[in-house]
Formats: C-alpha cells, structure tokens, sequence
C-alpha cells in the first residue's frame, strides 16, 4: 500500500483541481465514460466509511471483498494517470457518513463540484441528491451498467403492480437481440427451465469441477476492521478467494464457460452435500463481480454465447438459462427495486412477526437442509438460488420470520448483496410480503421439495415423510400451517387451487394433529 500513487485525506493536490467525483464500492466499472481521458481538474474519490458497514451487520468477507476491490480500483486508475484519494477507516473513522466526509473534503480543498454516479440504493440515491444541493455545481451521471435505464424501468414497471417476468424477458431478448433471429427465439421456445431441474445423482457428481479460487490477501483488512470494532459475522479468511481485481473476474468467467456451463442449466436447481464442491457444482460465482460493477452484463454475457458458438456440443438449455438469469432476472428485480422504492422496505403482506432463530448466525440446527445451507452461507458468504429460496427463504416464510429481519440477514451474509437485488429476492420473491408484486403465489413448499432436489433429507435427524410425531420433518407440518392460517388469502388464487383441496380431502382429526405439530415448533424455534 505504501508504494502506491494513491492520495490520503491530506495529500496536496494540483491546484486546477476543481472537481471531485465520488465512486462507491458497487461502482467500480473501468469502463465508465469517466475514464476515457485523464483530466488534472478532476480527483476521484474511494473511501472506506463507517456508514456502508454499519447498516446491517455484514459478513466479513464480504467486507473484505469490497475493501479489497475498491483498493485495487484505486490503484489502477492511479496507476492510469487518474487523480485518486483512497481513504481507510483509519482516515474516515471520525465521520458518520459520506456526507460529513466529503463536506470536510470540501473544506480542505475547496471543490467547485461535486459529481457521482446515480447509486443503486435508495437511501444512497437520496443521500447524495441531498448532498449534491449543497454544492454550487453537481452532477449526477449513469453508471453505464445495466441494460436498461431509470427511464426505461418507469415504462416497463408499474407502481404496486405485479409485471410478469416471462413475458418481460422475452422483451428483453427482442429489445437487444439475444438468442433471437427474425424476433423468434433460436431454440424454438424462449424457456428452457423444465430442462433445468435435474439432481444429482451419484454419477454425476465426480465430474463436478473443482472451483477456481483466487488468493486475495485480505489481512490488512481484518487487522483494520478489528482496530475499528466493527461488528461483523461469518468465517473470517485471511485468503479470500472471490475475485476482486477485472483480471481476477475475466479469468472466473471464462473458468465458467470452459468448465460449467456445458452443465450450469441442467443442475442450476440440484443441491448435494455428498462433494467438497458442494458449494459451487456449476455455478458461475460471477454475481459479486457483476454487482460491484467489475464486470458488465453484457460483457458476461457476449462472452458465454461467443463460446457456446464455438462449442455446439454446448445444448442451448444451458446458455439459456444462464441468459436468463442476467437478462431477465437481474433487470427484472432492479426494476421491481426502483419502481416500489421507498415503500417496498415496508412492506409485510403476511404480516410475519417471529424473530430470526439463533442458528442463522451459526448453523446450529437440528434440520440438516438449514444446516447445509446457513453453515455454507457463513463459511463462504454465498449460497445459490435456490438454497436461498427454497431452503433458507422457504423456510422464514412457512414461519412466519419477520421480513425486516430476513432482509437485514440476507444483506448482510451474502458477498453479492446489494439492497436493489437483494430485497425483491428476500421480501418479494421468498417471503410474499409484497403481495405479489414479484410472485403470482408463495414460494411454499414441503419437505417433498427439498428430497426431490437434494440428498440433504437422507442425512438428517428428523425423518422426511412424517408429517406428525416424533422427529417429523418441522417443514411439512409447517406448510400446511402456513395453507391453513393464511387460506382466506390464498384458497381462491388459481395456482393453489390443488393445495386447497388436498387440505380440505384430509379429515378433522388429522388436519388437527398436523397444526398441533407446527405449533410446538414454532413455539420452540430456536430448538430445531
């Protein structure tokens, strides 16, 4: 750190320098019109504050991973010619927020403006909008990331309003030209999911690759963030092994293309414990890149369809599917996001008020899904989609779990979390609370779910087909508690009409018996 040619607080800068522009931990995009030419009236701004870690209690690998990628985003556009002031917590730590530390900035140095680019958070956005105004001259620019701008997301989405995620997809393919030809989609059909459900079997699993891991020194940081008495949580790591560097994440994507996506689709869905590789099977991992800017969308995207034109072995169901995720997804929550913001934060459709039982912060659980997913997400800071859906999400819905407290813990833990992403994902997508703004119904599901889609149920201690009695699996009796007690708003939506009829085929006794069973658990929940 010392040989580097970035600034601290009091480095002198040139005199001509008039402008500063702020860049946070989720903006560091090297290909930003920013960077195009090097200017001496500009000085861009990269801090470490105490305000971005004390929101929620993050993992600290997450933390390292941010501190790590903004440090180096530092020293590369140093390195390039650029004006940059780096600041550690060492330097921030007397200044609550962005605010107090760029007005004392502008104290010592006497700035003219002030730009940024426009954050992806809602409290971010209005943060520096405020602080904008008290400059005589602002700016606010794009980040140049996202397929689709402010502007776009207002004609595509509407307030409180369910927009339907197929069909906004498709739109999406057209509108760039992404596996379409003549506006049909190559393939024949513009979802390949029905392909993307298989388990693992035992076969399969030694022909999971092992994952590429990177080498990333991150013990300045954690001596930092123990100096500052930051409140973290998770398996520190003096070796992180996400990538945090535009090399580091050009060298993971074409890992992917050369190594998973040939099987990403087709597994996307599986879950498994029986591989030291269980964490990763065919997942990218590329999400923390892409959601620190790092990498761009397109980019990841062109890149996996350059090579799966190279590769026709490569059945378009994976690349579909991967597509899907970037294109559709991604867009789709980030729409959701701004368009609902800020009263999406408060919403609680199934007014859900248990507190978050204690093993979510340590993995200590009876239930052997819980546990292989939340010990996963605290040793490595990520869990793929449907281990935060239809495990730990599923759960926390078919209890009841109170959605500020899933949203703040889903924020914290995951190294990709980023509020735009992750609350459409968490309060929408897993836990209905936005009255189906994002689902047309609960993601709800039995234990059936989980054994169909993992070999978790066979090395658990709660037995998978029992729905009463001793050691019976907490989430059957569970679902069909969370069907009855929420029936007035459920039992007429088309897509559970089924459900309904097979509760109401059961008989008294035995309806009764199973409500029993998940009231003793949801009274002992810290016990399972």
């Amino acid at each position: 750190m010392a040989n580097t040619p970035i600034r601290t607080f009091s480095s002198q800068l040139p005199k001509q320098c008039k402008t500063l522009r702020l860049i946070l931990g989720d903006q560091l995009n090297a290909s930003h019109s920013w960077f195009r030419k090097k200017d001496d009236e500009i000085v861009y701004l990269i801090a470490e504050v105490n305000e971005e870690h004390q929101y929620v209690k993050h993992h600290v690998q997450k933390i390292c991973a941010f501190f790590l990628a903004m440090h180096q985003f530092a020293q590369a556009l140093a390195i390039a010619g650029h004006q940059v002031i780096y600041l550690t917590l060492d330097e921030t730590k007397e200044y609550a927020s962005f605010a107090e530390l760029i007005a004392a900035l502008n104290t010592a140095h006497a700035f003219n403006n002030f730009e940024y680019q426009q954050p992806d958070e809602y409290r971010l956005s209005e943060q520096l909008s405020q602080l904008a105004s008290e400059f005589k001259h602002s700016k606010v620019y794009s980040s140049e990331h996202f397929y689709l701008t402010q502007e776009d997301i207002n004609e595509e989405f509407k307030q409180g309003e369910h927009t339907t995620m197929e069909f906004f997809y498709r739109r999406m393919r057209k509108r760039f030209g992404i596996l379409v030809e003549n506006n049909k989609p190559i393939g024949g059909r513009w979802n390949f999911d029905q392909s993307n459900r298989n388990k693992l079997k035992e076969a399969d699993l030694k022909d999971i690759p092992e994952p590429l891991l990177f080498d990333n020194d991150a013990s300045d940081i954690l001596e930092r963030l123990q100096a500052h008495s930051v409140n973290y949580f998770g398996k520190e790591s003096r070796q992180l092994i996400w990538p945090v560097t535009r090399h580091q994440a050009r060298q993971l994507l074409s890992f992917f293309c050369q190594h998973q996506l040939i099987h990403f689709g087709r597994f996307q869905d599986a879950m498994t414990q029986a591989t030291d590789y269980a964490w990763s099977i065919y997942h990218s991992r590329l999400s923390f890149a892409l959601n620190s800017k790092i990498l761009s969308p397109r980019e990841v995207i062109e890149r996996v369809l350059d090579h799966w034109q190279d590769n026709p072995s490569i059945d378009i169901a994976q690349v579909e599917g991967f597509i899907r995720q970037i294109l559709g997804w991604r867009e789709y929550v980030r729409g959701i996001y701004w368009r609902n913001m800020p009263e999406y934060a408060e919403k609680n459709a199934l007014q859900a008020s248990h507190p978050l039982p204690d093993y979510f912060w340590n993995g200590k659980t009876q239930m052997n899904c819980l546990r292989q997913c939340l010990t996963q997400s605290l040793d490595y800071s990520y869990a793929h989609h449907i281990q935060r859906l239809m495990v730990i999400g599923n759960f926390c819905l078919l209890f009841g779990i109170d959605p500020d407290q899933v949203d703040e813990w889903y924020l914290g833990v995951y190294i990709d979390a980023i509020e735009w992403v992750e609350m459409p994902n968490t309060r929408g997508m897993t836990q209905f609370a936005d009255n189906g703004i994002v689902a047309t119904k609960p993601y709800a599901a039995s234990s059936n779910y989980i054994n169909k889609m993992s070999d978790y149920c066979k090395h658990c201690s709660y037995t998978q087909s029992k729905k009463v009695g001793d050691k019976a699996c907490p989430l059957n009796s569970a679902y069909w508690h969370f069907i009855y007690r929420h029936r007035e708003k459920f039992q007429s939506n088309p897509r559970m009409t089924m459900v309904y009829r097979t509760w109401q085929k059961m008989e008294d006794k035995q309806q009764q018996a199973i409500l029993e069973q998940a009231d003793g658990y949801i009274e002992n929940l810290n016990r399972l």
